[in-house]
């Protein structure tokens, strides 16, 4: 039988949800930022300009929606986990499971496409965009071939692309150089010429993948034990960032700039430096800890977080559409923070109710259902 027993709500993995959902409110703060506010900082590259920000206020509007792409890089690798275990259970083969994953990554690809090809980020970001969906979709077809390592050899290969990549991301000097390097640009570092660019160099957030991956398979032998472990491991993350952040070496990509708390805290995030990738897994593995601490899963308070991050996908693309048609027809000159910040609610509240919907919809359809990619 293909379709979900009705106990499937009750044995959701819901810290997964509750941390996607958050997440879900950091993106569409961040893309309110850059199509309301248009004051979205344009640096946190391995080279060119470093950023600059307005006032402490515009920096941490920015600084805490770096949570958002490493955390679902990384419940991207659990989901992919889960889902084989659940599938498996139902009797799909292994084929048919790959098969799947090989559909939905292409559809994140195409999905890009058709973002850029409507401009959803304005006129100057090129067709060939490798962004947050592509990156996702091309990162799990890369990581089908993982999928049935034991924990140990997956945690060997996120720890030599964690270290490999900082060694290979070329020096701040040799920024705009070398974009016309195809397989540099797409595989290691970021970068492109005008008619690509890439934000998301694909081996750069294949360890985050990973590091997701097997945490899946530790939820799957031990769900209380693992939640316990993610949160020492957060602790032992933001440790390792304190000190390589201070050292401000290798570790890096290249050294921060003056002696303010906001300098220290501007991290490189393209490609994502090993300092941003210890603080915001850091971070997100340690609010897996406290949401699993969660006693009552349905109180009001928490609804939100589990109609969005029930519907990533499907939220992703309704709260970028508002905001972009916000930007454009209300803002179109910018607008200041505060003003902002009351659209991005306001879109929030716009974008609930249809996820509520959808994420009904979607529960009472079959397993191999396309609606379920949203």
């Amino acid at each position: 039988m293909d379709q979900d027993p009705p106990s499937r709500q009750k044995s959701r993995y819901l810290p997964l949800d509750y941390l996607r959902g958050l997440l879900i409110l950091l993106m569409a703060l961040d893309h309110a930022n850059y199509h309301i506010a248009q004051q979205h900082s344009t640096g946190e590259y391995w080279g060119g300009q470093f950023p600059v920000y307005a006032s402490p206020v515009h920096f941490l509007t920015r600084f805490v929606t770096h949570l958002s792409a490493p955390g679902f890089f990384f419940l991207m690798g659990t989901g992919m986990v889960l889902f084989v275990a659940s599938r498996r259970s139902r009797g799909w083969r292994v084929s048919k499971t790959r098969w799947h994953f090989l559909i939905r990554g292409s559809v994140l690809i195409l999905l890009q496409l058709l973002l850029s090809l409507v401009s959803a980020w304005g006129a100057s970001v090129p067709f060939f965009y490798v962004g947050v969906l592509a990156a996702l979709g091309m990162g799990m077809i890369l990581s089908i071939p993982l999928l049935d390592l034991k924990p140990v050899y997956l945690a060997v290969i996120a720890l030599f692309l964690f270290v490999i990549l900082e060694i290979l991301t070329p020096a701040p000097g040799l920024w705009g150089q070398n974009f016309d390097n195809l397989l540099g640009t797409l595989l290691v570092y970021s970068g492109g010429q005008n008619d690509f660019w890439v934000n998301y160099p694909l081996l750069a957030w294949l360890e985050v993948i990973v590091l997701g991956m097997i945490f899946g398979k530790w939820l799957l032998r031990d769900t209380r034990k693992t939640y316990q472990r993610i949160s020492w491991a957060g602790l032992v993350f933001l440790i390792g960032f304190l000190a390589l952040r201070l050292m401000n070496g290798f570790g890096n990509i290249r050294p921060y700039q003056g002696e303010s708390w906001m300098a220290f805290l501007s991290l490189i995030k393209y490609p994502p430096s090993m300092t941003y990738v210890l603080f915001t897994l850091g971070v997100n593995f340690l609010l897996l800890g406290i949401f699993s601490g969660i006693k009552n899963e349905n109180s009001k308070i928490w609804q939100p977080l589990l109609v969005f991050g029930r519907v990533p996908l499907f939220s992703y693309l309704v709260h970028l559409g508002i905001y972009v048609v916000i930007g454009r027809m209300l803002t179109p000159a910018g607008s200041s923070l505060g003003v902002m910040y009351l659209f991005w609610l306001a879109g929030l509240i716009l974008m609930y109710f249809p996820a509520r919907w959808y994420g009904e919809y979607k529960t009472r359809q079959l397993v191999s259902s396309w609606v379920r990619f949203f």
